[in-house]
């Protein structure tokens, strides 16, 4: 159980596992997350499931190497096992047909992202999903993205791919051209930040996922609390998903950034 089936690289820091979980596979939907462990006593590491097949009881995982845990976890190979992978976890993203939706990700935020754009393609809307990253090199599962879109617009802070700017110049163009129902962000919480700034100015309903700040993942240590329309929560089990213009993203990022070297 927990075997890593297959692994491919879509840069020298993130790595997509396929790893073998019958279970979760099939109770999983989109915007649920499972705990992974590497070694016994190890840490606890949350991942939002990118993908799954029920039929041959898989799930993809795409891990960054950011830390010791997640430097062991995408050290492993094909044939290693995880110690642990708890879930699934969270509440679903709740997909309606609402018309058209724009879905944007920036970086490794691309992954839980992708079931979110499946689900509202096959809610019958219309997507149009907006990807960025600083460079071509770091756009991550494009063309998994444009098989479930109906347009992809990809933007680079160095214009190397697509067209050269943020996300959200990336997500007004659209905005101005056309209708737009509902926009999902997931990504780094200072770009979920400035997408809600942008979509609030236009009165565009706006989820974001706020899957970064979790730690423990079942609402025991406090780690991932945020305040969301005044109130307390806790991301791991009231969400991750929230209503981006409720968030206070500044209380976040400023709990984020409490062990950063001074």
């Amino acid at each position: 159980m927990n075997e890593i089936l297959a692994k491919s690289h879509f840069s020298e820091k993130v790595v997509k596992l396929v790893v073998k979980s019958p279970a979760i596979a099939k109770a999983r939907k989109p915007g649920h997350f499972v705990i992974v462990r590497c070694v016994d006593n190890g840490e606890r590491i949350p991942l939002t499931i990118a993908d799954s097949d029920p039929v041959e009881g898989v799930i993809t995982l795409v891990v960054q190497d950011v830390g010791a845990s997640t430097h062991m976890i995408c050290g492993l190979e094909p044939g290693d096992c995880l110690t642990d992978v708890v879930g699934p976890l969270g509440r679903a993203t709740k997909i309606d047909k609402v018309g058209t939706v724009v879905c944007c990700g920036g970086g490794v935020g691309v992954a839980p992202l992708l079931p979110i754009i499946k689900a509202m393609k096959e809610a019958g809307n219309r997507v149009v999903s907006v990807l960025a990253a600083r460079n071509k090199d770091l756009i991550i599962l494009q063309d998994e993205v444009a098989r479930w879109s109906d347009e992809v617009v990809i933007m680079t802070d160095d214009g190397s791919a697509g067209k050269k700017g943020l996300v959200t110049n990336g997500v007004e163009d659209v905005i101005l051209r056309e209708q737009v129902d509902e926009v999902v962000t997931i990504g780094p919480a200072i770009m979920m930040k400035f997408v809600a700034l942008l979509t609030k100015k236009y009165n565009v309903p706006t989820i974001c996922s706020l899957n970064t700040i979790m730690v423990d993942g079942t609402g025991m240590c406090g780690a991932c609390r945020v305040t969301v329309d005044g109130r307390m929560r806790f991301v791991c089990v009231d969400g991750p998903e929230f209503d981006a213009h409720k968030v206070d993203f500044d209380e976040m990022l400023m709990r984020m950034r409490a062990y950063n070297q001074k």
